[in-house]
Formats: structure tokens, C-alpha cells, sequence
């Protein structure tokens, strides 16, 4: 008995458009949703503190919360680098009570440069500062599918 044909690509040139990112912390995967379906998922590494949410500068922390892509940059050590709204009024508030900063600069970045365009299937270590790193692969495909003004949702 002969298995269902697969037409097309596995990974095909041209992604759906999502309409939001979500990252499961404790789960190490990161999901571009279109429409309430997952499209794509992709493992993640996260900074060294990974439980809990961002709190301040330097925390090792990756924020948790909704927030939105509002820029991108390919001017990082990273390959491309998708930026996190974070910190929202709510942070900065919650910051400001404690007297700490609440710190920024939290993006959806894949590898160092010289990794090449390649993507692990699993990342055995937790790197970044609190940043969100997937695979070179992966990042150029979120570039492609997420614009600016995607939802993130980022969930313990």
C-alpha cells in the first residue's frame, strides 16, 4: 500500500504572513500562527535566567507578555534581528516602583554570522541576554512571514 503524496516543498519559498508570534518559555519553541493555526515552529534559546519575567537591566530575562515587532535590523552580530516592544508602560511602571531600568533591546535574533545559514534542532544552552535566538534558517523565515506590527505573545 503506497503512503499520501506530499506536493510541494517541505519548506516552501514563500511563507503565509502571520498574524502572531508565540514563544513558550518553558518549552523552548517559538510559533508563527496564522489565524489561530500554527504555520511554523522553531526551537529557541533564551538568556540564563529564564524563569519569570523580565524585571530590569541585565536581568538575563526574557520578558513575558504581549507586546509587537515594531522594527528589524540585519546591522547585528546575529544574522537578522526582529525587535520586542518590550518594555510597555506596565514594565516600565513596575521598574520605576523597585527604582531599577527596566532595561530593552529584546529581539527574535538567530545565530552569530559564522554559523552560517543553518539551524540547530535543539539548542542545549540558554546564551542570549534575554533575547529570543532561533536558527539562521529560521530567522530569515520569520523576517519573511512576521511584519512590523505582529503580535507577540511570549508565555511562561
Amino acid at each position: 500500500m503506497e503512503g499520501p503524496c506530499l506536493a510541494g516543498p517541505l519548506y516552501p519559498d514563500k511563507l503565509q504572513k502571520a498574524d502572531r508570534i508565540v514563544v513558550h518559555k518553558a518549552g523552548r519553541q517559538l510559533d508563527l500562527m496564522a489565524k489561530g493555526i500554527v504555520i511554523r515552529s522553531y526551537p529557541i534559546a533564551l538568556g540564563p535566567h529564564p524563569v519569570g519575567p523580565k524585571r530590569q537591566k541585565r536581568d538575563g530575562r526574557t520578558p513575558e507578555g504581549i507586546y509587537i515587532i515594531d522594527w528589524r535590523t540585519t546591522a547585528t552580530p546575529y544574522h537578522r534581528a526582529l525587535h520586542i516592544s518590550y518594555p510597555g508602560k506596565e514594565d516600565i511602571v513596575r521598574a520605576r516602583v523597585r527604582g531599577v531600568n527596566p532595561g530593552g533591546a529584546i529581539f527574535i535574533h538567530g545565530m552569530p554570522d559564522y554559523f552560517g545559514r543553518t539551524d540547530p534542532v535543539r539548542f542545549f544552552v540558554d546564551w542570549t541576554d534575554g533575547c529570543i535566538s532561533v536558527g539562521n534558517i529560521a530567522v530569515e523565515e520569520i523576517w519573511q512571514s512576521a511584519d512590523d506590527g505582529t503580535l507577540i505573545e511570549i508565555i511562561p
